[in-house]
């Protein structure tokens, strides 16, 4: 039986695909969580298909009990500046992969595709720690480093639908090796690949300012994971406090670049190696203050940690689901935010 009469026809479900998960949710124009869903991204395959099949039995689920309108899905890779294809995805089998198209035919209803970190940003301006700013720009933390822009009120993708991958900035030339094939991009630095990297380096070379984390993982640095690090930094062990100092020095000497290429008014950290706050944004705002260009002399955007956590992703894939609503039909979508803000 369905159960949304009270909102009509305007309720949508978003997706949020991830490497490791897959979680979905039926989502109100308001930003409201009706009901989730969250189960394990196939393993890789050779047959993109399988993690498409996932997608619909998620959604298939959720529309038993809901009557829903649209689709939103948040991959984490490259989306085309459509919105229809994902050009390439790390964790995933899709390479020039027609999700929208296929995902549409397979649930009889219209389908956004965007990037993961752009469905969270959006999510973070219209609902979260952004709400009421009209230039932001979104910098998530985990295993690598992603973000998104939002300038003017816009959701700012760039001609090919590729904007916001600041992890792959250079900020160390000839720096560690990147997975993207670079030397010394950012995310080798503050991401939570690196602060594990450095963690192990710390515990192989014997240090004995590492005697915490040594007896944590029993001489083994391979059981080293960020989130580790983070746990003993919160009990107070300096080893792993001055590794998130690190880290957050790093972050924000790219925030300082980001500042000379947008000037935003504001900056929004999320992702997992965000949650630990101050330990990583306090080190971060000093850093930031003292590369940023021109200091002393210009306004300095503010730095705070992200308020939606781990379902701003499907809240923003639901509510950019909204654009591919036929018009006449439901709430007709307005990405100014002065004209349609949560």
């Amino acid at each position: 039986m369905m159960t949304n009469a009270r909102y009509g026809h305007s309720l949508t479900v978003g997706v949020d695909i991830g490497g490791t998960k897959v979680a979905a949710g039926v989502v109100t124009p308001g930003g409201r969580v009706l009901a989730r869903l969250r189960t394990e991204t196939p393993a890789r395959s050779r047959s993109a298909t399988v993690v498409e099949d996932t997608i619909v039995s998620v959604v298939s689920e959720l529309r038993r009990e809901y009557r829903v309108r649209a689709v939103g899905v948040g991959a984490a890779g490259f989306v085309d500046e459509r919105r229809s294809r994902v050009l390439f995805a790390p964790h995933l089998s899709w390479r020039e992969e027609p999700l929208r198209d296929a995902l549409s035919v397979r649930l009889g209803l219209p389908v956004v595709v965007e990037n993961d970190a752009n469905a969270s940003a959006w999510a973070e301006v219209r609902a979260g720690a952004a709400r009421g700013v009209d230039d932001v720009v979104v910098v998530n933390l985990g295993t690598g480093i992603g973000g998104a822009i939002v300038l003017g009120g816009e959701l700012r993708r760039g001609r090919y639908g590729l904007a916001g991958e600041f992890g792959h900035m250079t900020v160390v030339p000839g720096g560690h090796r990147c997975e993207c094939g670079n030397r010394g991009c950012w995310e080798q630095y503050a991401s939570g690949n690196a602060l594990t990297r450095e963690a192990r380096e710390l515990v192989s070379a014997e240090s004995p300012v590492a005697e915490v984390l040594w007896q944590a993982v029993g001489g083994d640095p391979a059981l080293i994971t960020g989130p580790l690090v983070s746990e003993l930094a919160r009990k107070g062990d300096r080893a792993c406090r001055e590794l998130l100092e690190e880290a957050g020095g790093w972050l924000g000497v790219g925030l300082a670049n980001l500042a000379a290429a947008f000037d935003p008014e504001l900056f929004v950290i999320g992702g997992g190696v965000s949650e630990v706050g101050e330990l990583l944004l306090g080190p971060a705002r000093s850093a930031f203050g003292r590369s940023l260009t021109g200091r002393g002399y210009r306004p300095e955007a503010r730095v705070v940690a992200a308020a939606l956590g781990n379902e701003a992703g499907l809240v923003g894939a639901a509510d950019l689901a909204r654009e591919a609503l036929p018009r006449g039909r439901g709430r007709r979508r307005q990405q100014r935010l002065g004209r349609a803000r949560w």
